[in-house]
């Protein structure tokens, strides 16, 4: 396997990481979030309100958590 290819690997399986751990802490949601404002005209609430109001939803509907 050349270097260039290992490069190429390399970066690959970092970029596959990062998108793993950025859905995993939800950081994906917000930028989902902000993109569905700006397709529909919205003014987005804060991040600390966005997030508040995710927690607000989990206490609400308790389907994926345990306890």
């Amino acid at each position: 396997m050349s270097p260039q290819a290992v490069g190429t690997a390399a970066r690959r399986a970092w970029r596959g990481v990062c998108w793993y751990l950025r859905e995993l802490s939800g950081e994906a949601r917000w930028d989902d979030y902000l993109q569905h404002c700006a397709r529909h005209g919205h003014e987005p609430v804060s991040r600390r309100e966005f997030e508040r109001r995710r927690a607000d939803e989990a206490e609400r509907n308790p389907i994926s958590r345990c306890c």
